[in-house]
């Protein structure tokens, strides 16, 4: 069942949200207002209701034609996350934090949606129950940590956590974001330059050759019959290109089987697979260091670590690994029953068992891994760099020495 539950959830996001404006009275008989996230007003008035507000009106917020023009990012949630855990740390009250943090934001929708947030705190909502309203930017992991903090008496050390946490897990994104994107920009980059050459430089130098009166070498009679090719089918070209990416992309947004096939294609590639590996492990580390610091059981922390692990492969393997630690399996010999951590993963997890100190041993194996992971970008990028100039020189060089060998052999002949 909590498979399927989780399973379920990128699904159950996809639904559109809105922004709703409401007014009410809440306990005391003074009238309130604020603004919430929801799929409909019936949910907003229900979710009122809830807290002990009678709901007024409650109508749709207007769209700005500037709405879109700063969306909230990653590092926005971060930012108020580590400024509300120092104002939470300095004896600060928590309405006026939030308060203080978005009178300073620059981006007005980060200012809008953290006014809400204050708005839900002062009428008595939860800090977790107020951010659980958006989970687009705060997740079940994020929300389950507050709500800890909340309950324990630590929500500024459980904040500082969750910031220490998303910090170093987007950095470590940014790092295999980057090892993606470079080879991934030269393919294209080779793509467009070869185009270009085919369908609008060789058809100029083709037309020459045709004064000639000769036959052509056959290198160039190669290349002139494909830029004939492209010239004709470009658009079958690009169309099947571009039709294939958007496929491919859908196919896996929707389907597990395909997930799990291109996760695990992902990981047995060279170089990049490892890094991919490296990365996927140290966010596993990471996230379940911080959730069961927090004191979170551990099957519960596992069914959140395996959503935000961010590879299907390993997503599976940790649920596996939730299911043997549910029935009494210490942690060790269930993941590595797995067969996708490493040794060192798992000898500092026995250790950290054995010692009582879990979480220390997983937060040394994140940092390891995490620089890992920038010695492996550095070193792919050094090493792709050479094989890049080749590869752009074989093709262009190719092409044009195509295209000259004819005027080549015009002069060898006068």
């Amino acid at each position: 069942m909590d498979r399927a539950l989780v399973a379920k959830k990128p699904a159950s996001n996809k639904k559109k949200a809105q922004i709703f404006i409401w007014t009410g009275v809440n306990r005391s008989g003074k009238k309130v207002k604020g603004e919430m996230e929801g799929l409909s007003p019936s949910y907003i008035g229900a979710t009122l209701r809830r807290q002990g507000i009678k709901p007024g009106k409650i109508r749709k917020k207007p769209k700005s034609l500037f709405s879109h023009a700063r969306r909230i990012t990653t590092k926005d949630i971060t930012v108020f996350t580590r400024q509300l855990a120092t104002m939470l740390s300095a004896g600060i009250p928590i309405a006026q934090s939030i308060d203080i943090v978005a009178n300073g934001h620059d981006n007005p929708s980060m200012k809008e949606q953290l006014t809400a947030i204050r708005l839900d705190v002062e009428s008595g909502t939860s800090l977790a129950t107020a951010l659980g309203k958006y989970p687009r930017y705060y997740d079940a992991l994020f929300t389950n940590l507050v709500d800890a903090g909340e309950q324990s008496g630590t929500l500024e050390s459980l904040l500082d956590k969750i910031a220490t946490y998303k910090e170093k897990t987007e950095a470590i994104k940014s790092k295999i974001k980057s090892a993606m994107f470079y080879p991934a920009a030269i393919l294209v980059v080779s793509i467009v330059v070869t185009a270009i050459l085919m369908i609008f430089v060789i058809p100029q130098f083709e037309s020459l050759f045709q004064g000639f009166g000769a036959d052509l070498p056959a290198l160039t009679a190669a290349v002139v019959a494909v830029s004939y090719f492209f010239q004709d089918y470009w658009w079958i070209i690009f169309g099947a290109l571009i039709g294939g990416i958007v496929l491919l992309v859908a196919a896996y947004k929707r389907s597990e089987k395909m997930q799990h096939t291109m996760d695990r294609v992902l990981l047995k590639l060279p170089v990049l697979g490892a890094i991919l590996k490296k990365g996927t492990i140290a966010r596993f580390s990471r996230t379940l260091a911080t959730m069961f610091s927090a004191g979170v059981p551990l099957v519960d922390a596992l069914a959140s670590v395996a959503g935000a692990s961010g590879n299907r492969v390993y997503y599976e393997a940790v649920m596996d690994v939730r299911a043997e630690v549910s029935t009494g399996t210490h942690l060790e010999p269930a993941m590595s029953e797995t067969g996708v951590f490493t040794n060192l993963v798992l000898q500092m997890v026995a250790i950290g068992e054995e010692s009582g100190e879990l979480d220390t041993m997983l937060n040394k194996v994140a940092d390891f891994y995490e620089q890992e992971v920038d010695d492996a970008v550095d070193a792919m990028t050094s090493l792709l760099e050479p094989f890049i100039m080749i590869f752009l020189g074989g093709l262009i060089g190719t092409m044009v020495v195509a295209m000259y060998l004819p005027i080549f052999k015009m002069a060898a002949v006068f």
